[in-house]
């Protein structure tokens, strides 16, 4: 799974001809580090049909702020260069399948 930076994040999520999940959190976040080894198995599981990214909020403000983020950990989906959807706090596995897959039916 790739980080990002605040230089980086264009490239990889924007111009990506794939769907990119966001995944916003810190290394001080109780609930980001709960919600790693699920976003670890999506990463697996999806195996090139989507594209996984982490992009620490406290390394990247500028990201951050340019997407509204003010509670972590937040789960971005961007298709095409937008954000088609947003995952806030600590959700289960199968939610963020279920929005997923919604927000890319659209």
């Amino acid at each position: 799974m790739t980080t990002l930076t605040d230089n980086t994040f264009p490239a990889f999520v924007l111009e990506s001809t794939k769907p990119v999940l966001v995944d916003f959190w810190a290394t001080w976040c109780g609930p980001c580090i709960a919600l790693t080894p699920i976003v670890e198995d999506l990463d697996k599981e999806w195996d090139g049909k989507v594209t996984v990214v982490k992009v620490d909020v406290d390394d990247c403000p500028i990201t951050a702020r340019k997407y509204g983020i003010m509670s972590i950990p937040t789960l971005m989906l961007f298709n095409n260069g937008r954000s088609v959807e947003r995952i806030v706090g600590l959700v289960g596995k199968g939610e963020i399948l279920k929005r997923v897959k919604n927000a890319l039916m659209d």
